[in-house]
């Protein structure tokens, strides 16, 4: 005969488990990546890639990637190969945006959809300092949002800090060391010296100009277009300089 009372026990604990109260929490986040489009030939992108990472050591590391194949003609294999080499250059891809779903199988960054040119990020002092002491860090710059378009930071931007804000202008009243990066969604000005990186329009603006105060940068970029250290004119090394977008082509000239 069956054994009843277990069937029962077993049928409670089932019931127990289906209407307990207690549920899984799920939120959603909004982090700003960086995008790379790489373009044909492969091999050559890749060289010009590890050319970048060479000249800008730790760019990628820790830094969320997407990558963008939409006007890239290339198939699952292909696709496959890419994402392994980019995998032993530390650049860890999160997703693949422009592809078609069959691009991608079992183990390869999932296909996104609805990337957005700007974000939502929002930054405070107490939620910034807060973040970097519980992960024992150094503690990002102290900022004060004075409009929606519009970040100010009152402190020197030091080795290993990274400011981003997607959103608009960021002006630093104060020194980017080397090691430092500011990102911004438009504009960047810096009233003391760029030894480090920053790299303006990170969200597709074209127009955004990058302004400092002493020309000692690693690094500028603007809408993706960059210009290493070595590549930049000797006049305006120690210089008040500006920097600009024409076509394809990142200009600059020293500031009166």
């Amino acid at each position: 005969m069956p054994e009843v009372g277990k069937d029962n026990q077993s049928l409670t604990q089932m019931t127990k488990v289906l209407t307990d109260a207690r549920s899984i929490r799920i939120k959603g986040r909004s982090f700003l990546a960086v995008v790379l489009s790489p373009d044909l030939p492969l091999d050559d992108w890749l060289k010009r890639l590890d050319d970048l990472a060479a000249r800008s050591a730790g760019f990628f590391l820790g830094r969320p990637v997407v990558l963008d194949v939409t006007e890239l003609a290339i198939n699952r294999a292909e696709l496959k190969e890419l994402t392994a080499e980019l995998a032993q250059r530390n650049v860890s891809i999160m997703g693949i945006e422009g592809g078609r779903p069959s691009l991608v199988e079992a183990g390869m960054p999932p296909i996104l959809k609805g990337g957005r040119p700007a974000s939502d990020f929002e930054v405070t002092v107490s939620d910034t300092a807060t973040e970097k002491r519980e992960e024992n860090r150094t503690p990002e710059p102290a900022a004060t949002r004075q409009a929606l378009q519009s970040l100010i930071i009152r402190e020197p931007v030091r080795s290993g800090q990274s400011v981003i804000f997607a959103e608009g202008d960021v002006t630093v009243i104060g020194s980017v060391a080397s090691g430092a990066e500011v990102i911004a969604g438009g504009s960047i000005h810096i009233y003391g010296a760029l030894r480090g990186r920053a790299l303006a329009g990170s969200v597709g603006n074209a127009s955004a100009r990058i302004f400092c105060r002493k020309l000692e940068a690693e690094l500028v970029a603007i809408d993706g277009v960059y210009k290493m250290a070595e590549d930049m004119p000797a006049s305006l090394r120690g210089q008040p300089a500006q920097w600009w977008l024409e076509g394809d082509t990142i200009m600059a000239e020293k500031l009166s």
